[in-house]
């Protein structure tokens, strides 16, 4: 059985290692050390919390007992010792910073003075002829102290909340000198006692310490090493001359005391001021710095004679003071062994740690052992329970303790077999699976309440600690004076801290306890308290903020009613019991509006608003002597509440605590708008939650629907963002700014809200001083749904119809007879469920139109549901055939039609269509002469046009309730689709086949007129689907093989598009501008949309499963599968992926201007497209006659020059002007000169010729050929290789004058460069791997470096920058091979996975690479895994500035001067990477860009880049 009765501190913190606040007592001489105590409030405590908060993530508290002005307010001596003791059990770091000054402080009457020794010192005092009267008065005899001691009364000690708003300062100096004179008869008590050998001259010396002494020796003597050793501080100031000769005279004028008296003279002096001091500076400090390494620091002030301790020497002190007291708190808190990244990644160990901590903390509560323990532990141990385990018992009974005791039990002994559940939440018992199930069902184990009653001891020796907690010796305890159970002895501990704390600091404190989520900490709880107006306002009168000290004695007084436990990292403060809760909120918490008002208190802590609020005046009502209102400013300072704070590494430390309340506290304070708009949207907080772990937990928030949203469809964009990257941003969480990045900018012209995101993100990186930003993104290929949804079903089922209303709610009909409703974006899906008859009714089938949704059941009844009114089914009582009333089959609905309050409806195969009149009930049938297969209504609603399945199409006049007449097509095919164009007074009807014959039906007595009838020549077959927008004038027609688009204007076919081969169509719709349409395939379970321009298939949408059916919404497209989920996509960012711009193959080069500002791109076919990389968009392009095979850019940008089936053009950019078109040159390749007057035409086969680029007329021929051939940078010479040697031919006469050949003969050059920095020099790479200079005028070779055997130089990779200080020598392995010639060196860096491009910048300040992930990533089946990556290194230290997961191939890689890579991809979009590191301003690339949204606001076709047109033949041709 457990011991029982023993005191359980469930306050006491863990071990300092596991601490999360640093909690430092102040010890001084309140009267010796004003200055320097606010000087280090002021300067040094702020930056030290802001210091250990960003790197460690700590806490601070610093305790002055003697902050407050008012003497009154200060601790006694017991207080002062259990606040040093609290300090070192739970700081995690130093907890004793001292200062000891030149003034020892007088000492003060002792709180407590055992019985024995009271008694001697008032019968010694009585015998010398001293009065005790006074000393009997002021102290009273407690037998609940251990010993019996004689206590100081309440009304003598120092207390927290004063009763008077003012008192006078005559007042306060008679209490003063009462109180001094006091001091004076108990020493004198004590001196007699000494004198007469009754009382040692060491504990004589006890009553004589100041508060200074006492707590020092407290703190430190005969204490372990490890409690001292770099956990205490202690300043020792000396003083010498500090009192001035005009101080010493008037302290020589003053009188004697009395207790110089003569009859005092016999007695044994007592030690004065002055030897106390130095017993505590010379001999007790320098002990404990040679036994226990005390950290002392000394310093001496020699003052002048005259003057002495001047204000400003005290100031200047306290500066020096200042700065060493920082820096040794910093060095002793940098030294804790704590780690930066511990709340980084998984959140569900950390939670199980924090419920495992909670269960033992409950556990230890158990101190009775009963029997039926045992049957819970029976019950556990049963594998195969179904029934599931009640608890019953009373209030307080202890059924949390029992059910925490036997978890615990269980975890002990079978910690190692107990599996833990992916997600299971519990109160108490943390996550074991199978170890307590808490349910409210039935009763699973009998006599349990008993047991709950008699577990519940624990419980109640804290209410009966809570009863005595206010009650002395003296009193009488009788029932009638004890509260009569809990709730009112927690009351009654309530009045009782409001009688010593004050009523608002209470009221406000344990208020905030109880509405804080997981708890407070008790620095949050001190800052909360610290910036309330209305508890300032009650402690007006000591104009001054709530002292530290106040709150620590608050929370002394609730010690055993509060549990510190852990969560995320840090020790908060909860309620030990769930009735105190309610106790506070029925006491403080009555109103709705005061829970929203604490809430929203709680709120503006958390969120910094607090932190810049310091400094503000505090206005309050009440009137000082003067009749004036006061105005007084606090000094409120709360500490800041980032998100993340930044540390010396990316990773940061999430704010756990503003992560996990301030949601909380937004969303209970009713401020939802600030909740989505700086939470929900903010990448700080999308930050945090990645870094914690917590990603699942936003991706819920983001989708949570509220009424009263703005921006639901941005925060179900970022969602889904969130979950396509989920795998990916687990592992990395720190690459979440490019993830974002990337996926948002092509969409910022559909959501401009989220404009803020991303600069959000590249402001973060600016922050960072490094990353890889997105410049300019590729046009996306494929799009990601911005929701996701499924019926939640026990059993798969397949879909059997669905139906959308234009108000976008989604009906749909399972197979098992269920209908599922959404009911709009954000929504989940609902399952609609009907009774009659005590049946459930099944539902066979569901129709809509307008607003109206026709849902019909297996018993052949309909209901029909308005969707703008209530949610309420009205059944139609319209039966389409009386012989099948009693059917058992279901009554097929065959179509649907509204108009105003009147519902349309036909069955299959039937020719009458019934009319049911919503307002009167009433019920009307109009014959046809075939089967239904569609209807058409008149706008009015007088008209009704049906078609039929033999051509024909009846008009009936719906209020005269006759037909007026018929009209039918020539090939009698049936109507599928009649589309009524009132404005010209026009019918058109779409048969099965697809023809379509317009009708003129403008005189409504006459039968219509054919206008027109186009028939379909090609093969076709019955029509699937059609779309039709009247905005845009055009109708599509869905065939198996074909889906046709007309132009309903004119009524002529636009255009046809054929299925793929092997594949038929289903169903397509169009797209929202009508631009685009929407497909579907067989036996494909994508969603292929192509441009109605080019019919080429620009995208293809990821589904789940098999298609069944596309719904086009309003601002959404909706894809339901097979089985019932539903995929939605926003129609306008279809339209903006469908419709960018790019070149119709992969990107075969980038030339990039020398600013920067634009580049140009050529895919290989007759178009060069000129970029604008401040718009993101297309300019221009270039045409040509053939395939472009080179391109080439002037150095200053002016001329553009390219090669094109053999032809060379040249290109005013300015101008868009071809001047120059040259045929006959042969060549293979084109360069121009650096100087940009002259073009190089290369032919393998034929003359090398030097041309002027104005003109075309050649300057000389080079009759070699010198492959990879390069210009000098002063345009002198061409350089190339041949035959092994390198040549250097003159650009002036074309003769070969510079020849550089290796020593050795057997070897050859493999890869040379010329260097723009050096223009007299040309790197030389050799076969064997010596590294050479030649320059070229002089020809001269020097030889540098010797490659080892195991560097390669790949020439195709080999690149330098143009200083020559970097050399690209390969990429082999997933490695890149790099040769600093400037500190004669080989590097290498390590990439993902195989390398398949790499280039380095001109600069030499970095090399960006494409790489593909490794096979351990591949591994992972999500799409972010597998992607290329695109990485830029900074080369003098190898540190990877960032990195980039490309959507697509790339095929190209260009890095450019103005820290810029770009990069083409397969699909012919292009990609610009901005570089960002510390020494580059990134803000200028996109100040341009900023006011976008208003340019590209436009229909895509309308930014078609402007063509610039060849010369028609060429102007030279050369022989």
């Amino acid at each position: 059985m457990d011991s029982g009765g023993q005191q359980i501190d469930c306050f006491a913190s863990p071990p300092c290692s596991s601490s999360s606040c640093v909690k430092i007592y102040l010890c001084s001489n309140p009267e010796d050390s004003v200055v320097e105590r606010r000087a280090l409030r002021e300067t040094v405590f702020p930056r030290f919390t802001e210091h250990c908060r960003h790197s460690l993530g700590l806490e601070v508290r610093v305790i002055d007992p003697f902050e407050s002005s008012d003497p009154r307010r200060w601790p006694d001596e017991n207080t002062r010792q259990q606040l040093i003791q609290e300090c070192r059990e739970s700081s995690a770091g130093p907890f004793l910073l001292a200062l000891v000054g030149h003034q020892y402080g007088a000492a003060s009457l002792p709180t407590q003075v055992e019985v024995s020794e009271y008694q001697l010192l008032l019968q010694e005092s009585q015998q010398a002829g001293i009065s005790t009267q006074e000393l009997e008065r002021v102290y009273q005899r407690d037998e609940n102290t251990v010993p019996a001691s004689y206590c100081l009364r309440p009304s003598h000690r120092h207390t927290c909340c004063s009763t008077q708003a003012e008192v006078k300062e005559e007042e306060q100096s008679i209490t003063k000198a009462k109180d001094a004179e006091l001091r004076k008869v108990f020493q004198a008590a004590v001196s007699l006692c000494v004198h007469s050998d009754l009382m040692t001259p060491e504990r004589a010396r006890s009553y004589y310490r100041s508060a200074l002494d006492a707590d020092l020796r407290f703190a430190l003597d005969k204490r372990p090493d490890e409690d001292i050793m770099r956990r205490c501080l202690v300043y020792v100031h000396k003083v010498v001359n500090a009192r001035g000769e005009r101080e010493k005279r008037e302290m020589s004028l003053q009188p004697k005391s009395e207790s110089d008296s003569s009859d005092q003279v016999a007695l044994r002096p007592p030690p004065t001021s002055d030897q106390l001091l130095s017993e505590l500076c010379d001999v007790f400090l320098p002990g404990l710095i040679t036994s226990s390494k005390l950290l002392v620091y000394a310093t001496t002030t020699e003052c002048d004679r005259r003057h002495g301790y001047t204000t400003t020497r005290r100031r200047g002190y306290a500066e020096g003071l200042c700065q060493q007291v920082y820096s040794d708190l910093v060095g002793l808190i940098d030294d804790l062994n704590i780690s930066e990244d511990s709340n980084l990644g998984d959140a569900l160990s950390r939670e199980e740690a924090e419920q495992k901590q909670l269960c033992d903390i409950f556990a230890r509560f158990y101190d009775v052992t009963r029997p039926e323990e045992e049957k819970v532990r029976a019950y556990v141990e049963q594998r195969d329970q179904q029934c599931p385990l009640v608890v019953m018992g009373g209030p307080c009974t202890g059924k949390t303790v029992l059910l925490a005791h036997c978890s615990q039990h269980k975890a002990s002994h079978a910690s190692h077999k107990t599996a833990l559940p992916t997600r299971q939440r519990t109160s108490v018992c943390g996550r074991q699976r199978g170890a307590i199930r808490m349910c409210v069902c039935s009763a699973g184990i009998s006599g349990q309440e008993t047991a709950c009653e008699d577990v519940g001891v624990a419980a109640e020796r804290f209410r009966a600690e809570g009863d005595f907690r206010t009650t002395s010796s003296d009193s009488d305890v009788t029932e009638s004076s004890l509260p009569d159970g809990v709730h009112l002895s927690i009351s009654a501990l309530l009045d009782h801290l409001e009688q010593t704390h004050g009523s608002t600091l209470v009221a406000r404190a344990v208020s905030y306890l109880a509405l804080s989520r997981t708890g407070l900490s008790e620095a949050e709880l001190t800052d909360l308290l610290s910036s309330n107006d209305e508890v300032l306002a009650e402690d007006v009168c000591h104009r001054e903020d709530i002292p530290q000290v106040d709150m620590e004695r608050l929370l002394m007084k609730l010690k055993s009613f509060l549990i510190k436990r852990t969560v995320a990292d840090s020790q908060v403060l909860y309620w030990v019991s769930r009735h105190f809760k309610l106790v506070v909120a029925k006491r403080y918490l009555g109103s709705f509006e005061v829970k929203r008002k604490i809430h929203s208190e709680i709120a503006d802590y958390f969120s910094g608003q607090l932190a810049c609020d310091n400094g503000k005046p505090l206005l309050v009502n009440q009137k000082s002597r003067q009749n004036k209102a006061l105005n007084v400013n606090t000094d409120r300072q709360p500490t800041s509440q980032p998100f993340v704070f930044l540390s010396s590494k990316d990773v940061g430390r999430v704010n756990m605590r503003k992560v996990l309340e301030l949601p909380y506290h937004l969303e209970q304070s009713g401020r939802l708008e600030e909740l989505e708009c700086d939470l929900l949207m903010s990448l700080g907080f999308h930050q945090a939650m990645v870094q914690a772990g917590l990603l699942g937990d936003l991706v819920a928030m983001l989708e949570s629907d509220e009424d009263s949203s703005q921006f639901l469809r941005e925060r179900l964009l970022l969602a889904s963002i969130l979950k396509s990257s989920a795998c990916f941003l687990q592992n990395s969480p720190l690459q979440l700014l490019t993830v974002m990045e990337t996926n948002l900018l092509p969409y910022l012209e559909v959501f401009p809200a989220l404009e803020c995101y991303v600069k959000e993100i590249r402001t973060e990186r600016r922050c960072r001083g490094r990353g890889l930003g997105t410049a300019l993104c590729p046009s996306p290929s494929s799009i990601l749904p911005i929701q996701y949804l499924q019926c939640d079903r026990f059993n798969e089922g397949c879909v059997i119809e669905t139906a959308a209303t234009e108000f976008g709610i989604v009906a749909q009909i399972m197979d098992d007879g269920s209908a599922w409703i959404l009911s709009g974006s954000g929504c989940d899906m609902v399952k609609l469920s009907l009774s009659f008859e005590q049946e459930e009714v099944k539902f066979a089938g569901v129709k809509s139109s307008g607003p109206f949704l026709l849902l019909s059941t297996q018993c052949n009844k309909l209901f029909v549901w308005d969707v703008t009114g209530p949610e309420m089914l009205v059944e139609v009582k319209a039966h389409l055939k009386k012989e099948l009333e009693c059917s058992q089959t279901p009554n097929k609905i065959e179509g649907f039609a509204a108009c105003q309050k009147k519902l349309f409806l036909w069955g299959k195969d039937e020719s009458c269509v019934s009319v049911f009149d919503i307002s009167s009930e009433t019920l009307t049938h109009f014959q046809c002469q075939g089967s239904v297969t569609c209807l058409a209504l008149s706008s009015d609603g007088f008209f009704m046009y049906c078609g039929q399945d033999d051509g024909t199409v009846s008009i009936f006049d719906i209020k005269a309730s006759n037909l007026i007449g018929t009209c039918s097509n020539s090939n009698r095919s049936a109507v599928t689709l009649i589309i009524l164009c009132e404005d010209k007074r026009e019918m058109a009807c779409v048969d099965r086949n697809g023809n379509v014959s317009l009708w003129d039906v403008a005189d409504k007595v006459q039968l219509p007129r054919l206008v027109k009838e186009n028939f379909n020549r090609s093969e076709s077959n019955n029509i699937l689907s059609t779309d039709y927008s009247e905005e845009i004038n055009t109708l599509l027609v869905c065939q198996g093989l074909k889906v046709s688009l007309w132009d309903t204007s004119n009524w002529e076919l636009w255009d046809q598009f054929l299925a793929p081969k092997g594949r038929a169509f289903t169903q397509a719709v169009l797209s929202q501008d009508g631009h685009l349409f929407l497909a579907l395939l067989d036996t494909c379970s994508l969603v292929l949309v192509w441009t109605v321009s080019t019919g080429e298939c620009v995208l293809s949408l990821e589904t789940t499963k098999q298609p069944h059916t596309l719904l086009k919404m309003a601002s959404d497209v909706i894809c339901v599968d097979h089985d019932g989920c539903l995929t939605v996509w926003d129609s306008e960012m279809i339209d903006v992926a469908g419709t960018a711009l790019k070149m119709g193959c992969g990107v075969r080069e980038v030339v990039v201007e020398e600013t920067g500002e634009g580049f140009y791109t050529t895919d290989g076919s007759e178009k060069v497209w000129r970029w604008s990389l401040n718009t993101g968009l297309p300019r221009d392009n270039f045409l040509h006659d053939g395939p472009v095979e080179k391109l080439q850019l002037s150095s200053n940008s002016i001329y553009l020059v390219s090669l094109s089936a053999g032809e060379i053009y040249v290109w005013n950019t300015e101008t868009g002007e071809n001047i120059v078109r040259i045929s006959g040159s042969r060549a293979t390749n084109i360069l121009i000169t650096p100087n940009s007057k002259f073009g190089v035409s290369i032919s393998e086969r034929g003359l090398t010729r030097v041309w002027k680029m104005a003109l075309g007329s050649i300057v000389c021929s080079i009759h070699l050929y010198l492959s990879d051939a390069q210009v000098s940078p002063e345009s002198t010479y061409l350089i190339g290789r041949r035959y092994g040697d390198l040549l250097a031919a003159s650009l002036w006469s074309g003769s070969i004058s510079k020849r550089f050949s290796c020593v050795e003969s057997s070897e050859h050059v493999v890869a040379f460069q010329t260097l723009t920095e050096h223009p007299d020099f040309v790197v030389v790479m050799a076969a064997s791997g010596a590294v050479y200079t030649w320059k070229v005028a002089e020809e001269t070779v020097c030889r540098h470096f010797q490659l080892p055997y195991t560097f390669h130089c790949h020439p195709q990779d080999f690149q330098m920058s143009s200083d020559g200080s970097y050399a690209l020598l390969s990429t082999d392995n997933g490695t890149i091979n790099l040769l600093d010639l400037s500190r004669v060196r080989l590097c290498s860096f390590k990439a993902e996975g195989p390398i398949t491009k790499a280039c380095l910048d001109q600069t030499g300040c970095y090399a960006a690479y494409v790489s593909h992930p490794s096979s351990l990533e591949n591994s992972c089946t999500c799409s972010m895994h597998a992607r290329p990556i695109l990485t830029v290194t900074r080369l003098s230290d190898g540190e990877r500035i960032g990195s980039v997961r490309l959507s697509k191939n790339p095929l190209t890689l260009v890095a450019c001067e103005r820290q810029c890579v770009f990069v083409g991809f397969e699909d012919g979009s292009v990609g610009a990477y901005s570089v960002s590191d510390d020494m580059i301003d990134e803000e200028e690339m996109f100040s341009s860009r900023e006011g976008l949204n208003g340019q590209m606001k436009q229909c895509p076709f309308d930014r078609t880049p402007f063509s610039w047109f060849p010369r028609a033949t060429p102007n030279i041709t050369w022989p």
